[in-house]
């Protein structure tokens, strides 16, 4: 393997290496390899149909495409059309389903009776209230201040349970931010001004963005074995762990991580939604996935579709991370890594991985244009490839 002649070694191909390696193609000409220990690029947004059903699934997890972004959504439109799905989702409590985020809908729903905004507002704010927390010292007390004990209880404590495996009082209170409660019928789970999922799916993004000539794939390439072949003076753009590209010289950074337990189900329909909840700690798993609903513009007759149940936990060396966990102790870890980035001028960390935290797919495209701008396009003289 032979990475002479390349100006950029991105390591990575989600969408914050994706994007880097594709503007660096096309704005400044520049050869870019990019390197993927994975038999497929797109990380964790790759899609993919299954052969079985015939219906295109998310192998990580269902992603919705969402942002009040213009520049990104203007960006991303260069390489796909996005449809005009508007992702809502439900949970299961006590037999009952209910709209989340919590609405005006969940809550009438909820308490059995009608509620006008302002008396729902009213009821929220009584229960709120009604236990005289000052500041929170953990994450119940923090969620029972944002939304009152009932909602707490039916909604947040059980699936909170399962997503940590961990008694909420025993869970930090910054793990949380404020949660939502809505006092109208809005049932969208996000609000932002742009939405859809993009219509050839998310492995035609890929492709697209990194059909460029001067861009080259290596799949099923880790990065430790071929990195004493980089060239000096090639710029690294590296997307992976950061404790693993020290060694874990100071230890492992805490991430959660998700098993998806798959299913084809002998049914046209499951479950009648693209994600369902589960708040119960009764039900082992947080949710149920069934991907057809991802696409109701496509036509689907079949007698069968594939359904993913989502379990949460720790992740293990090994396992693919999903969720920085952050505990102070894990951002002390984190800074003494990027201490060491000082010795690295030929290496920028970004993405999920190398930053330590959790991006949504615009997040991660945002954060690349960004570093595009600020950081690779000005080590490149008026854009002149260092080959050339």
């Amino acid at each position: 393997m032979d990475f002479d002649g390349f100006d950029l070694i991105v390591v990575g191909s989600g969408f914050f290496g994706t994007t880097i390696a594709e503007r660096a193609a096309r704005e400044l000409g520049l050869k870019v390899a990019v390197l993927d220990k994975r038999t497929h690029f797109g990380g964790n947004s790759w899609s993919e149909v299954n052969a079985e059903t015939g219906i295109e699934v998310h192998p990580y997890g269902t992603h919705i495409f969402h942002t009040n972004s213009e520049e990104v959504w203007t960006y991303l439109n260069r390489f796909t059309e996005f449809t005009d799905y508007r992702h809502r989702v439900f949970t299961v409590h006590g037999g009952r389903v209910f709209s989340m985020p919590i609405n005006l809908g969940t809550i009438c729903s909820f308490f059995g009776r009608h509620f006008t905004p302002d008396e729902a507002r009213a009821l929220v704010d009584r229960e709120m209230g009604a236990e005289g927390i000052g500041e929170p010292a953990n994450l119940e007390e923090k969620a029972v201040k944002s939304i009152g004990r009932p909602l707490y209880e039916a909604f947040i404590r059980g699936y909170t349970m399962k997503q940590w495996q961990t008694d909420p009082k025993l869970l930090p209170a910054a793990i949380i931010g404020r949660l939502p409660v809505r006092f109208t019928f809005e049932d969208r789970y996000f609000s932002d001004r742009f939405e859809g999922m993009p219509r050839q799916g998310y492995g035609a993004i890929f492709r697209n963005m990194l059909s460029n000539p001067n861009i080259r794939l290596f799949l099923g390439t880790d990065y430790f074995d071929v990195r004493d072949k980089v060239p000096a003076g090639a710029l690294v753009v590296y997307t992976g762990a950061i404790d693993r590209y020290y060694d874990y010289r100071f230890g492992e950074l805490g991430w959660r991580t998700v098993d998806l337990e798959w299913e084809v189900a002998r049914t046209p329909d499951f479950q009648g939604t693209s994600v369902m909840n589960y708040a119960d700690t009764d039900v082992p798993f947080t949710r149920i996935h069934e991907f057809r609903h991802l696409h109701p513009e496509r036509p689907f007759d079949g007698d069968k579709t594939i359904i993913a149940r989502e379990f949460s936990r720790f992740a293990r060396n090994g396992d693919e991370p999903y969720y920085p966990i952050a505990t102070p102790q894990d951002r002390d870890l984190y800074d003494r890594y990027v201490g060491l980035t000082a010795a690295e001028p030929d290496v920028i960390f970004g993405g999920r991985l190398g930053t330590y935290r959790y991006m949504d797919m615009h997040q991660a495209i945002g954060a690349a244009l960004k570093c595009f701008d600020q950081q690779v396009a000005p080590r490149f003289s008026a854009g002149k490839p260092l080959s050339a």
